[in-house]
Order: structure tokens, then sequence, then C-alpha cells
């Protein structure tokens, strides 16, 4: 899945053939239109949720009682809660948390992902054994009840959340880049670089984890998609991003008992959660499409 290996000569200045299969990468990624609608999906998104202390028409946690459940309306164009808080303003400041933790946790998730995998790619045999059997014994774990359990002894808070979804989700970047690591350090321009004195970390840092990276990228697009997904779960259950402050989780949870007499409480947010997780997912795959040496005609899809 990643691109065309460098050679030795790449390390130390970059050559007009990496530079030409760069352009070419990027021209099948700006060819894809699903990729880039969602890009432009993505990044409006984004956008409403960090300006939400500008776009929001109320304060998401003001309560007012006279307008309790009020249908989307020119005032509420998303309608009230049960609590007579704007769907909108909520709607917006919920992104920019469960935007946040999706991008940190997907931070340290790809960081752990990157540094177990490459340490098991590159050295093998014992260190790659001892590094494999932690990673199955990270994925036997039932994820989201050891979340669950978690959250319920330590507490809700927001850098809990963001460092358990992250160190609970990195064994797929870790097998990904095993692989990666596993094919590469048997390059000509590995050995090349060994035979002139680079180190270990030299080679794994400035040799090897350049072609890697389209790979973590792919992986990382796809992992925020992912914790999202989990922390709306969460959030849905009582045990994510604890009240008052909003999230799309819990706004979907906050209008589950009137589905059927205000179902705007749990649409928007939900139609929020929908949107983010299937953009990322536009991105990932057309970034996977553009980085693979394999595939060069997904572009006019």
């Amino acid at each position: 899945m990643s691109g065309p290996a460098l050679d030795v000569t790449d390390v130390f200045a970059p050559p007009r053939a990496a530079t030409a299969v760069r352009r070419a990468e990027w021209q099948r990624f700006i060819a894809n239109r699903r990729a880039i609608a969602g890009v432009v999906l993505l990044v409006t998104l984004a956008l409403a949720s960090w300006l939400a202390p500008v776009l929001a028409p109320y304060d998401p946690a003001e309560q007012r009682a006279a307008a309790a459940v009020q249908a989307p309306s020119a005032r509420h164009l998303m309608g009230t809660d049960n609590f007579g808080r704007d769907v909108l303003s909520r709607a917006l400041w919920g992104g920019r948390v469960s935007q946040l933790i999706g991008l940190l946790s997907m931070t340290v998730s790809v960081t752990v992902g990157v540094v177990i995998g490459a340490l098991a790619g590159y050295y093998g045999r014992a260190v790659d054994g001892a590094l494999m059997r932690l990673t199955e014994t990270v994925v036997t774990f039932p994820t989201f009840f050891l979340l669950i359990t978690l959250v319920a002894v330590f507490g809700a808070t927001l850098p809990l959340l963001i460092l358990a979804i992250g160190l609970t989700s990195w064994p797929i970047t870790a097998r990904v880049v095993r692989a990666e690591f596993l094919t590469l350090r048997e390059r000509d321009f590995v050995h090349a670089a060994r035979a002139l004195g680079a180190g270990n970390a030299r080679i794994m840092a400035r040799h090897i984890l350049p072609n890697v990276v389209p790979v973590i990228v792919v992986a990382a697009t796809l992992r925020v998609a992912y914790v999202i997904l989990v922390e709306a779960g969460l959030s849905y259950l009582g045990v994510g991003v604890p009240p008052p402050t909003p999230s799309w989780g819990s706004m979907v949870a906050d209008g589950r008992q009137y589905l059927f007499t205000a179902w705007w409480i749990s649409l928007f947010p939900g139609l929020f959660i929908f949107l983010t997780v299937t953009t990322y997912n536009l991105v990932g795959d057309g970034l996977r499409d553009a980085l693979d040496p394999r595939t060069r005609e997904t572009g006019e899809a």
C-alpha cells in the first residue's frame, strides 16, 4: 500500500524521481471526486465546529423551560431538546469535543502503533515475537467493555477518554507498519545505508520510515472515524463526555426517549456523526488509492 521505496540517495538529497512520484500521487488524489468531496465536507464540518463561539446562536448549556421540545423553526433551526437547549448550538459545540477526542486519540493510537510496529518489523525474531504477543493480548480484550470499565473506575474526563481510546486502538496500525518494515528492511537501499555505517535508529527514521508515511497517513485518517464512533457509543451509554459538556453521542442519547415525538433531538447530532465518519472514510480511501502504486485508475471514480 506504500509508494515505491526510495533508494539510499533519497535520504540525503530528494531526487527528481521521488518528486515526480509524489506529484503523481497528488494528481491521482485530486482527480478522485469522492475524496475531494470528502475533503470539502470535512473542512466545512471542522470549521463549523471550531467557529462554534461565533456561529452558535445560543449558549449550548442554557436551559429554557418555556422553549423545551420545540420543533425546528426560524428561531431554532434544529429545534430544542427536553431542557429547552438549542440543538444547533449544542451540535456545533459538540463537534468541537467529538473531533478533538478523535484527533488526539488518533495521535496517541498511531504513535504507539508506529513505534511498536517499527521495532517489531525492523528487529524481528525475539523483539518481533514479544511485541506481537503484546499486540495480540490487547486485541483479545473486548475494547468497548474495557473502556467502560476504565471510565467507571476512574471517572469520565476528557484526558482519560483520549488516553483510554488511544491506548486500546493501536494494534491495527502496529500490524500494518510491522508488515511494511519487514518488507523494506531487506531492500538494497537499507543494506547500502548499513554498509555506509548508519545505525539502526538512523536507518529506521531516515531510510525506512519515510516510505511508510503513506500507510501511516491512511491509517490515521481511518482511525479518526473509528475513534469518533467509539466516543459516540460511550457517550450514548452515559460513560463518555461528562455533562453538561455537549458531544454528539450524548446528544443522541438525550433524545432517545423522544424519537417518535421529538425526532430532531437525536436526528441532527446523529447526522453530524454520520457525515463526519463518512467524510473521513472517503478521504482515507482516496489517500489509499492515490498512494498505492498498484492503483492508477481510481481517480476518475
